[in-house]
């Protein structure tokens, strides 16, 4: 391999680092191209989970396996983590195992891109930003999201509090998704994701941070910034057509209802490397190993789309009693993303109706999933707690404090 041409990368993302890594260590030349300023820079420095429970083997392993090396960023373990429940009841979920390892992204020296980047440069990858170039001219396709199917809005803020993570489910908070904090070496994050598309979306994370300061008294929050980014969950026909690989995000490599998409875009990556080494056959491992994990989270997503506040409830009663019988919080889990036959089957269901077909994909037959509309329960005022959040924030905006997004991004 090392005589024939280069390889060239659109993207030095998680995917596109990831095959180009295990390319250059087989001996090929590879040029990673990428219209941004650096790797990461696409984040602004918030926090973002590593699942470690739809499959029995831990994703840290997988790393070494693969030839990655995870020293090379920080990630911080969690065992334990708060579940709020949609009537503001506040349980406990734990593990012996890792649950979650969360990670920084962006372009700071400990985030998991910028680790990626060590390791690329490391095995000889020519990195090159600020490149355009076009899609026909790469081999390997490793770009973002193009359209959008969810969007997430947090604030960053020093604190004092010690590490701590809390996951829950509110339909108000969160339209049909989901809200979290994170809290890190005396940084935090609290951030809220939308699922359908809202008109003056900064009051949802007022109303999550408001939320968050009345439950959790003790955190003493110093904002920084204000991040924001999309997800764009879309199903491909191909992953392998006229001579490039399409990886991650850009063949829809993720989970659909969560948003976990790390460990598959790096995996993806590997695949595609693999496949133009002679190991493997992209196409085919991509449907064995990585499809029914998101056609499970295409039926979750598509049952999450349904249910309110009810819903979830029931959600964390049955998780509160699987914990409390098996001792073992993943467990249960671990049931809701493993595929499954009958998920299988409703995703074959519901899918045609689900996804819309994308013109502008290449011929390649993508369906995207699109941003679902309010619902008229959407609509509602700020509470006093909540207004004294946007004004605490445009004070910190006044003085210096940036944002990452603003309503246009709606």
């Amino acid at each position: 391999m090392a005589d024939d041409d280069p390889i060239h990368v659109m993207g030095a993302g998680l995917s596109g680092l990831a095959a180009a890594i295990t390319l250059a260590k087989a001996g090929v030349e590879v040029h990673v191209h990428d219209i941004r300023e650096d790797s990461g820079k696409r984040f602004d420095g918030d926090f973002q989970a590593l699942e470690n429970w739809s499959m029995d083997v831990d994703f840290f392993d997988q790393l070494r396996s693969w030839g990655y090396d995870p020293s090379e960023f920080k990630a911080t373990e969690f065992k334990v983590v708060d579940l709020v429940h949609p009537d503001d009841k506040i349980t406990k979920t734990q593990s012996p195992k890792t649950a979650y390892r969360i990670v920084e992204r962006g372009t700071s020296h400990d985030t998991i891109d910028q680790g990626f980047k060590r390791m690329a440069i490391a095995a000889g990858v020519n990195l090159h930003y600020k490149s355009r170039v076009k899609e026909e001219d790469c081999q390997i396709i490793a770009c973002g999201p193009k359209g959008t199917s969810a969007v997430a809005y947090g604030e960053i803020f020093h604190t004092r509090h010690p590490n701590h993570i809390a996951f829950q489910l509110n339909d108000k908070l969160a339209p049909g998704a989901y809200s979290y904090m994170i809290i890190i070496d005396g940084v935090g994050l609290i951030c809220t994701c939308l699922w359908r598309k809202q008109k003056g979306s900064e009051r949802f994370l007022n109303e999550t941070i408001a939320w968050y300061q009345e439950h959790y008294p003790d955190i003493d929050m110093k904002p920084v910034k204000r991040v924001g980014g999309k997800g764009d969950f879309t199903i491909n026909k191909n992953y392998f057509q006229d001579g490039r690989y399409y990886v991650g995000e850009s063949g829809g490599l993720q989970d659909f209802m969560w948003g976990f998409g790390m460990r598959m875009a790096v995996w993806s990556g590997h695949l595609a490397a693999q496949d133009i080494l002679g190991k493997c056959n992209y196409e085919k491992e991509v449907r064995k190993q990585l499809m029914p994990y998101v056609r499970t989270s295409v039926s979750n997503r598509f049952l999450m789309n349904r249910v309110g506040n009810r819903m979830f409830k029931f959600m964390c009663n049955s998780w509160v009693k699987s914990q409390s019988k098996k001792g073992d919080g993943l467990i249960w889990i671990g049931k809701l993303f493993r595929p499954k036959w009958y998920k299988t089957m409703l995703y074959y269901i519901v899918s045609p109706f689900m996804l819309k077909p994308d013109s502008k994909a290449m011929g390649r037959g993508v369906r995207r999933l699109p941003f679902r509309k309010a619902k008229k329960r959407d609509v509602w005022k700020q509470s006093e707690n909540a207004q004294m959040v946007g004004e605490r924030w445009n004070h910190v905006r006044r003085s210096g404090g940036n944002t990452s997004f603003d309503e246009s991004s709606d």
